[in-house]
């Protein structure tokens, strides 16, 4: 029998070889066994899937076990994000809400993410509860999904339109097209298309076509991936600024008029000063671990209460639900903000933005440069030692007997161990090492005042880590 386990936000597997349909029902059998413990007086589920291959009959056969255990299924028309979903089982008031999407795992991928009714990540403990719920086998009798909608135990809804209705609703769309900006948008063959050229037909838009496959690229939005469209923003001259969302529309890439790729943590940045000092909102301020310790620095000299959580979104969420935050987000490209549900959104943020160029007037250099004038300029670097177990293990071994003291002439003045290692080296500079739970794989942080700064730290930690 295959083990399945959720990650750090959802199952996925390898379509045809984990990613079966009769896999997917298990999952599907553990979620409703879920449901009816847990909701016994609300047996309802919001389902939808993203743009992937086979997404329509894996959605189809979870709603076919799903109405088997007596559970309604409000279920999307067409592909949806992953935000549509989150924001569907508010508003139709759904126990539980599914979509069958591997986010931005490459096109042999998909996979199963459960989302609460509160509109964000289920929590830990829900995810541990619905995987011991999963049986070796269903045994339930399934009807044919024909059958179930003819019995009314499947709503077919526009989520789409309902996602659209409330961008219209809480963002000045008419100065974003009225101001004198160009923007662009690509949607990596994702389920964010729709969404964008509802509401701005006229911008510049790539990918924005239904193709399975991604053209062979994996639709996560980090610079590597986007040649094409930084080329695109680089060739054209006039674009101000370039929006891309991943495969399921809830991660942000963000370029500016140069083409040069603004990463999540001066994302942060902004949209905590935009909130904050323009809008005049107030809250905590939540990242995680691996984020710029300047999001630190800028909360403080605004006055509100920053929080570090451990690495993945999940653990933002669940201080979301319950706390007044103001900005929750990850290195990853994952955030939310005050005002909408606790779940990243892509679109969202980037919308946010867009709004926040188009009402001042300034590119987003500008606004970046006015981040820097409270915190000081910096960057980050990223690297990814595809190492063995056993370097692997040696090196976490070494971090947690204290045995690293500094890294080539960079002196560790203080460690931390919140999530992985981080170590201080004084002037604002650290470096983190964070180990891969799933592959042999030593993820490498660093921070400093230019990016061939951090690159140096990165190759000095490197050198002492292989050593």
């Amino acid at each position: 029998m295959y083990i399945i386990k959720f990650g750090t936000d959802g199952w996925r597997g390898i379509i045809a070889d984990e990613f079966t349909v009769e896999n997917v029902r298990r999952v599907a059998q553990g979620t409703a066994d879920y449901i009816k413990k847990n909701s016994p007086n609300n047996l309802s589920v919001v389902l939808g899937h993203d743009c992937r291959f086979a997404g329509e009959l894996f959605a189809e056969n979870t709603a076919r076990v799903m109405n088997a255990n007596g559970i309604k299924v409000i279920m999307a028309k067409g592909f949806v994000s992953t935000p549509m979903i989150s924001l569907g089982a508010v508003k139709h008031g759904a126990a539980l809400g599914v979509i069958i999407t591997a986010s931005h795992n490459p096109a042999s991928y998909n996979g199963f993410k459960l989302k609460a009714h509160y509109g964000g990540p289920s929590s830990p403990a829900v995810i541990e509860a619905v995987e011991n719920a999963i049986p070796e086998q269903v045994t339930v009798t399934l009807k044919t999904h024909e059958e179930n909608c003819a019995a009314g135990m499947v709503e077919y809804v526009d989520l789409e339109t309902m996602y659209v209705d409330e961008v219209e609703s809480k963002f000045d769309l008419t100065t974003i097209k009225e101001s004198k900006m160009e923007f662009a948008y690509d949607a990596m063959f994702g389920a964010g298309q729709n969404v964008m050229r509802r509401v701005f037909p006229d911008i510049t838009l790539l990918h924005c076509d239904h193709n399975p496959g991604f053209e062979g690229q994996a639709p996560e939005p980090i610079d590597k991936n986007l040649a094409e469209f930084r080329e695109l923003i680089k060739v054209s001259g006039d674009i101000d600024c370039g929006l891309v969302t991943d495969g399921d529309a809830d991660r942000i890439g963000l370029y500016n008029k140069a083409g040069k790729f603004v990463d999540s943590h001066h994302i942060i940045l902004l949209l905590v000063h935009y909130l904050h000092k323009y809008k005049g909102m107030d809250g905590k301020v939540i990242t995680t671990f691996s984020a710029t310790s300047k999001i630190t620095q800028l909360a403080k000299a605004y006055g509100l209460e920053i929080e570090i959580t451990k690495i993945g979104f999940k653990y933002i969420c669940e201080k979301m639900v319950t706390e007044n935050v103001l900005v929750g987000g990850e290195e990853s490209g994952g955030i939310a903000i005050k005002g909408f549900i606790p779940e990243r959104d892509g679109i969202w943020i980037g919308l946010t933005l867009w709004e926040f160029m188009a009402k001042t007037g300034k590119s987003l250099d500008e606004l970046i440069q006015e981040v820097y004038d409270v915190v000081g300029s910096f960057a980050m670097g990223r690297i990814d030692l595809h190492i063995t177990e056993e370097i692997k293990q040696k090196v976490l071994a070494n971090c947690k007997a204290g045995a690293y003291t500094q890294f080539g002439s960079y002196k560790i003045e203080k460690t931390e161990d919140l999530d992985g290692f981080k170590f201080h080296l004084g002037n604002g500079e650290w470096v983190m090492i964070r180990a891969s739970g799933t592959e042999p794989v030593l993820r490498v942080y660093s921070e400093s005042d230019t990016d061939e700064n951090a690159s140096k730290i990165l190759e000095a930690t490197k050198a002492v880590l292989l050593a």
